[in-house]
């Protein structure tokens, strides 16, 4: 007997045993919003802003494109619980990630509208995106690393990001998904206090090989930066499954230190408890 989609995910949601999911809003239409995913877990959804989009519909607004920029994203992200970047697919982090000048944005604002106005790739756009995120106090997230084949691997390596990190001040920076990277991005998270990562997208790729990459997010990176994430997308039973994989590969790493006596049991509940929904709930506000 066939199954429509939003059985499956009655299904598949709330066997995931998670209770707040983090919606990126950016992918358009055929995709459920944070009210369905609500919905059809039963459990809490919140909306995270993507810059991008918020720059496309600025370019169709009227008048200035700065201003119409920083008045979408105050008023969209007064619901949300963060915002996202995607430059890692608009050209990657090499190069100049400085504040763009007013001039900069308004010249660049301009071109891309004669344009048309669609898939933002424009350097100094993106940049001026980034710091009005900045300035909200929300965490902001990077995809980081592994992606679609038209993310450009070797320039989504967060180490070119220190310039931007040491003008990040205070706004948390969450650092997503990461493989191949994750080492790079768990130095990160030690050296800067704002910076977070996780695991999610690798570990669905990775299958029983993820408890590796688990054990790998956890050696530099401080247990107060770490959080879960299963990025499932598309099919239901892909959120299942990234949380069925992370709490099997988590278990594996963490028993193996108790089983050496270099963990106590207490440590390892304590270090579970923070990645699986602690850190979530300080870093996100989630109450």
């Amino acid at each position: 007997m066939a199954h429509s989609e939003p059985d499956l995910a009655r299904l598949f949601l709330p066997a995931a045993n998670v209770s707040d999911w983090l919606v990126d809003t950016g992918f358009g239409s055929g995709v459920a919003d944070p009210a369905t995913m609500a919905t059809l877990s039963g459990g809490l959804a919140h909306e995270i802003v993507r810059l991008e989009s918020v720059a496309e519909q600025a370019a169709r607004a009227p008048g200035d494109y700065a201003s119409a920029f920083e008045e979408i994203l105050n008023e969209r992200a007064a619901t949300a619980v963060s915002t996202k970047s995607i430059l890692a697919y608009r050209g990657g982090f090499a190069g100049d990630l400085s504040e763009p000048t007013r001039t900069e944005v308004t010249e660049a604002a301009s071109r891309w509208r004669d344009d048309g106005g669609v898939r933002l790739t424009d350097r100094a756009l993106l940049r001026f995106g980034l710091y009005q995120a900045l300035r909200l106090g929300k965490p902001l997230q990077f995809h980081v690393g592994f992606g679609d084949r038209d993310c450009d691997l070797h320039t989504t390596n967060p180490l070119y990001l220190l310039d931007f990190l040491r003008a990040s001040a205070d706004t948390p920076v969450m650092l997503l998904h990461c493989y191949p990277y994750e080492r790079e991005a768990g130095y990160l998270a030690q050296g800067f206090n704002n910076v977070y990562l996780d695991g999610g997208l690798a570990i669905n790729y990775l299958g029983a090989r993820s408890p590796d990459f688990i054990g790998r997010l956890v050696e530099m990176a401080p247990f107060r930066k770490i959080l879960y994430s299963s990025d499932g997308f598309g099919p239901a039973e892909l959120h299942y499954l990234g949380a069925r994989l992370w709490r099997n590969g988590i278990r594996n790493v963490i028993q193996a230190f108790v089983d050496a006596d270099e963990w106590s049991e207490a440590d390892a509940i304590r270090v579970v408890d923070l990645i699986a929904h602690h850190n979530a709930r300080r870093v996100y506000q989630l109450g």
